[in-house]
């Protein structure tokens, strides 16, 4: 249960606090950009507030970001890895599904609990509950969506449709074979949500009282994975697409600047105010959509029949079928509680046990010992086949399975780009090594690392160069395929923040903070505690603390100088 506690320092808590999330934005180009002049007000808060750097310590699991921030605990605790999760018993996968969030509380769920008032908006990998007793915005407009969009209360949703519409941008951004001309629109719909967001946002800060409030622009998101190319020259089909359109990434990045700056101008001096990006961007890289065919020749995997590999990660499902899901979904959500609880029991039970629903993996199980869990391109998983665990498991738990682990790591590790000499992979964890908790027996077994030196071309965009990825060893021989997915920005684990507010003192964090130690931080900020959490408080960030531990160095430098 949520409990209140004063101010370590002994100052009282913060009165506001309001979070921006700038999602997957590359802390390198904010600092640059802020360095430069083209975010203004990025630069402003980096000038007048403390800045820091986090990483997800640990968390590899690129489709984690967002559960583990705003639970403040790992994987193995919130059992979420991925967009897509396993389906428990079976060799399918399914979205995440409501009950997968409510293991853990989230952050303003706790808040609420202690009786603060909140306003959340468009918290990626977060469901509509009704715990908060504030406003709730749910995908009004997100990167991978899942469950629609909703609101609480539910007549807000009329209200935001009415005043501000939909968002402009399309609901799934990955698309193959745009037209430059198509990419400048697409870039132009993001950042006019971007700036439809910030309308939003101060339309609904301004509603009524509030303690703490997040907000997320998802457009950097978006923008980071389909324009990188216009943006990078390292990328292949980077001069193609910049001879007529230049740096769209830029000017998305410029629009929630914008955007951000509008909703500084709504709240007082006396708010503490977070700009914060999880994890970063960079060029497309690694090798998620060749490892079915490394596992096939290692034999330690056997493809399904008629199963077709070396192909990129799937698109987005077709637009109909995802507008009827979602019209089906929303008038779900209208339904009474306690109607749509034994509905969707109801549902699961027919779709997981009758019609055997979900998306199956392109494996044969009953001659496999390990198969492919998508993480990414940069970070991929491998599940063993585990006897007892999984309905035709061929590897035996115990010494058995440990020994197919460390030669299927050193298999693994001996592969390398035939053309340039460079190992394909820097490092195969195992799960267990980096998490913890209840999960842990949904989560990969093992944790791939691709090196991300070399960038992934594709033929979906541009002249189509460097889409082709190339891996060797003694044991394998050499294997190739293409690349045919349509991002070419991808993610990096690192993140940054920068604190401004009432007694927090201007100057940068010498050393990086976990992703895990924010939202204890902000909880203590306003005078509550998350109980039995992974994370720890970020002394640093309390107001008027004395703690030495990791205090803030003065800022004497322009705020690009480390970019």
């Amino acid at each position: 249960m949520a409990t209140d506690t004063p101010d370590q320092s002994g100052e009282s808590p913060a009165r506001k606090l309001l979070i921006l999330a700038i999602d997957a934005a590359e802390p390198a180009l904010l600092r640059a950009w802020a360095s430069d002049g083209t975010l203004p007000h990025v630069a402003a808060m980096m000038a007048e507030g403390l800045v820091g750097s986090s990483c997800n310590e640990g968390d590899l699991c690129l489709g984690t970001p967002w559960p583990s921030f705003s639970t403040a605990t790992n994987p193995g605790e919130h059992g979420i890895y991925w967009f897509d999760q396993l389906l428990p018993g079976t060799y399918r996968t399914r979205a995440t599904a409501p009950a997968d969030l409510d293991r853990r509380k989230a952050l303003w769920d706790v808040l609420a609990e202690a009786g603060r008032r909140v306003v959340v908006i468009d918290v990626p990998f977060t469901r509509l509950t009704a715990r908060t007793g504030g406003i709730q915005v749910v995908e009004w407009g997100v990167h991978d969506g899942i469950f629609g969009f909703q609101a609480d209360p539910p007549a807000l949703a009329g209200v935001i449709l009415d005043s501000i519409g939909r968002h402009p941008a399309p609901v799934a951004c990955d698309r193959l074979h745009r037209t430059p001309v198509e990419y400048r629109a697409f870039a132009d719909q993001l950042a006019r949500g971007a700036v439809a967001r910030a309308n939003l946002t101060r339309t609904l800060l301004a509603r009524q009282p509030w303690d703490f409030a997040i907000q997320v622009f998802s457009e950097a998101h978006c923008a980071g994975h389909q324009l990188w190319h216009f943006h990078d020259p390292a990328h292949p089909a980077h001069l193609e697409s910049t001879a007529t359109e230049g740096d769209l990434l830029r000017t998305v990045y410029m629009a929630i600047d914008s955007a951000v700056g509008e909703v500084l101008g709504s709240v007082d001096s006396a708010t503490t105010v977070v700009l914060m990006s999880l994890h970063g961007m960079t060029f497309a890289a690694g090798g998620g959509f060749i490892l079915d065919d490394l596992l096939v020749r290692l034999g330690v995997m056997t493809p399904a029949s008629g199963a077709a590999h070396g192909t990129a990660l799937p698109t987005s499902r077709p637009s109909l079928l995802r507008r009827t899901a979602r019209l089906a979904r929303h008038i779900y959500h209208l339904l009474p509680q306690q109607l749509r609880l034994p509905l969707y029991r109801a549902r699961t039970h027919i779709s997981q046990q009758w019609l055997g629903r979900g998306a199956p993996l392109a494996v044969d199980p009953t001659q496999s010992r390990c198969f492919r869990i998508e993480l990414g391109q940069t970070i991929t998983g491998i599940r063993l086949n585990l006897a007892g665990r999984e309905p035709h498991g061929t590897v035996t738990p115990g010494d058995e399975a440990e020994r197919f682990c460390e030669q299927l790591i050193q298999d693994l590790s001996d592969i390398i780009n035939p053309d340039t000499g460079r190992r394909l992979i820097n490092r195969v964890v195992r799960s267990a090594d980096l998490y913890h908790g209840p999960q842990m027996g949904g989560l990969p077994d093992l944790v791939v690392e691709w090196n991300l030196e070399e960038p992934l071309g594709t033929t979906a965009v541009g002249l189509r160069d460097g889409a082709s990825k190339k891996a060797w060893s003694p044991r394998i021989g050499l294997v190739e395929q293409v690349n045919h997915y349509c991002r070419t920005g991808e993610h990096l684990i690192n993140g940054m923040f920068v604190a401004r507010g009432p007694g927090i003192s201007p100057g940068r964090l010498p050393d990086p903070v976990g992703t895990l130690d924010l939202a204890p931080t902000f909880a203590r900020m306003l005078g509550c505690e998350m109980p039995s959490v992974d994370g720890h408080v970020i002394e640093a960030l309390l107001p008027s603390n004395g703690s030495t531990a990791n205090h803030p160095e003065p800022a004497t430098d322009t705020p690009g100088d480390d970019a």
